[in-house]
């Protein structure tokens, strides 16, 4: 499928999917307004797969990484973490910048004949062993590339549904593309140590370490990370990790 042509699709799958949505305690033709809404989308689109973890990940400018941008442990990003691990992620990127197609993997061989029976798909071989898993890049007219990776045990995707879940990732990255098209106008002004506070904090040091590693006083560390929580409206500073790291703050 073109990218054309799965956007086209994106967009009648999208009122389609809204009108069944009604089970789901959706209201009916209400797209995704946030990021949260967003991701309970997405647990949809899950669900229907049979897969217990997920993710929308976007890649950067130079195409040579994924960002976790949710995941099914939405706001932390844990899940994405799980799913890129094991060579997966340097497979999916390189599998973006070729192919508007789905792509998917298995370290057993019965799944793997299974999913070899769906169309206009291909296999990536992951190097270490990764489960089951399916991943579906989605593009939007300016130009940015994402890629929903939907993963689990019990994963088992439809072959006559295929078509049809592609086309609510397109629209649903649609609407997120909107939504930090918003939030990027919205951006925090941050400054340098504030940063470097909140970067490390992500990389699980605390206060103590953290004024030691960059030369501050305990006191002023904990300001500074005081001080991201505050302009990012987080509630604590995990909370503010997982959203700098969606915004592109940190990585």
């Amino acid at each position: 499928m073109s990218y054309p042509q799965a956007k086209q699709l994106g967009r009648a799958s999208n009122c389609e999917q809204d009108a069944s949505c009604t089970s789901h305690a959706a209201a009916i033709g209400l797209p995704a307004v946030t990021l949260a809404d967003a991701a309970k989308r997405c647990r949809w689109i899950a669900v229907d797969l049979g897969a217990r973890d997920f993710a929308l990940c976007l890649a950067s400018a130079d195409s040579s990484r994924l960002t976790p941008c949710f995941d099914s442990d939405y706001p932390s990003t844990m899940s994405a973490a799980r799913l890129l691990g094991g060579g997966i992620g340097e497979h999916l990127m390189r599998h973006a910048r070729q192919s508007t197609a789905p792509c998917w993997w298995a370290d057993d061989a019965d799944t793997a004949q299974a999913f070899s029976a769906l169309a206009w798909t291909s296999r990536i071989e992951p190097l270490a062993r990764s489960g089951r898993g399916i991943a579906f890049p989605v593009y939007t007219d300016r130009g940015q590339v994402g890629l929903f990776i939907f993963a689990g045990p019990e994963l088992s995707p439809d072959p006559q549904s295929l078509h049809d879940l592609h086309g609510r990732c397109f629209a649903l990255f649609d609407a997120v593309a909107r939504i930090n098209a918003t939030q990027s106008r919205e951006m925090p002004s941050m400054s340098r140590r504030e940063i470097e506070c909140l970067k490390l904090t992500s990389r699980g040091y605390t206060s103590e370490e953290i004024a030691k590693l960059l030369k501050l006083s305990v006191h002023t560390a904990n300001q500074y990370l005081t001080q991201t929580t505050q302009k990012l409206n987080a509630v604590n500073r995990m909370h503010a990790v997982a959203k700098a790291l969606r915004l592109g703050l940190i990585d």
